[in-house]
């Protein structure tokens, strides 16, 4: 991969007196000798030798009992010259950036499960579009509809280039969703797809669509600044997989869009992005810009990623369909990593086939990102919904909201989101298809909620060590990562390889209790995020003006079944089909 952090000798000096600042400030919090083993690597350089009594300080955080005893002979080894402090400081000396991929992967299949492996055409729902009286209609089409005007010359791809461009000029300044405009690649795509289609050449439905992508897809000749001040003017020198396999296609890159500083809520450096149904409110993230520009009809789609919650909140936030596809199934080549082992990369899109074309094209092994397996995507948006085995959450329907006099507009909120997902339920089973409730099992997800920012502090170790991200904490960022990774540095890693232990019985519950359901009704984004079942959400109703969502959540690889459902329920509803007045 490539190396996105690069430290020069001259950074040495500076590097060691922030790491005794660091050590120093932690002692003057309070927390002093409260280091855990893995951590004393960095203690060794101010002390000439580790303590029994900075042990029982770390025990303490790690939840041991040893006895003074073993505790004596841990120090010995500790102490020993070469030993495990040495083989720390030769870690970090590696510079081993965001992009080095672990050597163990995650494997989100449990043992037993037969994965498919038919491979069928896609199909495509046959739509006769004529050109719309106004530009604002234009706009606003769902893909799939743009994609027919385009293949049938009715609009070209330089003149949709033209006016998301001049949207997104316009609405930016109201909506802070664009990190950085590429004008002069969009361009020079745009008259490449406008010859191709004109001699004859037609690639696909993406072929001559303007999109925007989140701001951790490294594309070269761009900044690519992770919506972080540390990182505002930095450029990486590759193509991520995802932006090659889009261009390919023919799509155009119009802008790289806003996303919450390093995958975390909506503030970046540039401000906070905001939601156009009502611009007083944040867009939520951290796909903050690809859900606030493809609501407001700025892009034709937009790419974003989740790790825990980062497309879905976003779609439902802003009133799009957005689809998270299982662990493993999109390459995060040229991406920045926060999560090896939960991010995500989906389309976020204002229909269900749109998400499924932007997702056919997209996913797929590349020989860059060793997660994702090959596993077949067959698409066939005239499939025969009734035949699909649907469950419901059963927690997510019932009527047990209280009261709460102190915070009547939650309570009426819920209630709203209640009655739009009841009428959602009834409009299914209008469709013909047959849903059954459905529990998950209790597991213990909170538990092992410690993998995420355990594998963030990796990700973002030297820059964390060398004070880089503090900028962070202030306005208009205002994050909270330098603390949380710094709090990551003291888990145990024993404790973290049990989580994961853990959470393989977790899926394999989860797997259980699936049964022969091809989805369920419902979303647990804690618990589904961890074990990397796919996920749409889409809007179903309002509440005040503002979308509120219906979410579905398939079996592993169970991508088609759920964009099936959905394009179903879109094809008998229009909530997808309405659109902010950005004011």
């Amino acid at each position: 991969g490539n190396r996105q952090e690069e430290r020069s000798p001259m950074d040495e000096p500076k590097l060691a007196m922030n790491r005794r600042r660091f050590i120093a400030g932690l002692s003057a919090a309070g927390v002093g000798s409260t280091l855990m083993p893995g951590a004393l690597a960095a203690v060794a350089q101010d002390a000439d030798e580790i303590t029994v009594e900075m042990l029982e300080a770390a025990q303490r955080i790690a939840g041991l009992r040893f006895t003074p005893d073993e505790l004596q002979a841990i120090v010995g080894r500790l102490n020993r010259s070469g030993g495990t402090t040495s083989a720390y400081e030769t870690l970090r000396a590696a510079n081993l950036g965001n992009s080095t991929q672990p050597a163990l992967v995650f494997n989100p299949v449990p043992p037993g499960m037969t994965l498919p492996r038919d491979r069928r055409p896609i199909r495509r729902q046959e739509i006769a579009v004529s050109m719309p009286a106004t530009d604002t209609e234009l706009a606003f089409l769902p893909l799939a509809h743009l994609a027919r005007l385009v293949e049938t010359r009715q609009v070209k791809p330089s003149e949709l280039t033209d006016l998301y461009l001049a949207r997104l000029k316009r609405y930016d300044p109201i909506l802070h969703c664009v990190v950085s405009f590429t004008e002069e690649l969009a361009r020079r795509q745009a008259r490449q797809a406008d010859e191709e289609i004109a001699a004859g050449t037609y690639r696909g439905p993406l072929h001559g669509i303007p999109w925007g992508a989140k701001d951790l897809l490294a594309v070269r000749g761009t900044k690519t600044t992770w919506g972080a001040s540390p990182y505002k003017d930095r450029t990486i020198d590759t193509d991520a997989t995802v932006y090659r396999r889009l261009t390919d296609a023919g799509a155009i890159l119009i802008a790289k869009l806003s996303m919450g500083a390093l995958a975390s809520g909506d503030r970046w450096f540039g401000g906070r992005t905001r939601n156009p149904w009502n611009t007083e409110q944040g867009s939520s993230g951290s796909s903050a810009g690809p859900g606030s520009s493809t609501a407001a009809g700025l892009v034709g789609f937009s790419i974003g990623t989740e790790t825990r919650g980062s497309i879905m909140s976003p779609s439902t936030r802003n009133g799009v369909t957005g689809l998270r596809p299982t662990f493993g199934r999109v390459s995060r080549y040229g991406a920045m990593a926060l999560s090896w082992s939960m991010d995500k990369i989906g389309p976020m899109c204002r229909a269900a086939e749109d998400c499924a074309l932007v997702f056919s094209a997209i996913q797929g092994p590349d020989g860059l990102d060793n997660t994702v397996l090959d596993v077949p995507f067959n698409w066939d948006a005239t499939a025969d919904v009734t035949r699909l085995r649907v469950g419901y959450l059963r927690s997510s329907f019932e009527d047990d909201i209280e009261d709460d006099p102190e915070n009547p507009q939650r309570v009426a909120r819920q209630r709203q989101n209640l009655a739009n997902d009841q009428a959602a339920l009834e409009a299914i089973r209008g469709l013909g298809v047959q849903v059954a409730p459905f529990d998950l099992p209790d597991l213990p997800v909170q538990a092992v909620g410690f993998i995420l920012g355990t594998e963030a502090a990796a990700a973002f170790d030297m820059p964390t060590l060398n004070a880089q991200l503090d900028s962070m904490r202030a306005a208009p960022e205002e994050s909270r990562w330098p603390d949380s990774l710094r709090t990551s540095r003291f888990v145990p890693a024993v404790e973290y390889l049990q989580a994961q232990r853990v959470r393989m019985r977790i899926i394999e519950e989860v797997h259980e209790a699936l049964g022969d359901f091809d989805l369920f009704i419902g979303s647990n984004l804690a618990l589904t995020n961890l074990t990397g079942h796919p996920e749409i959400s889409m809007p179903n109703g309002f509440f005040q003006g503002s979308p509120t969502s219906l979410r579905f959540t398939g079996k592993l690889f169970g991508e088609a079944e759920i964009l099936l459902l959905a394009h179903a329920y879109q094809t008998a509803t229009d909530h997808h089909l309405r659109h902010p007045s950005i004011t």
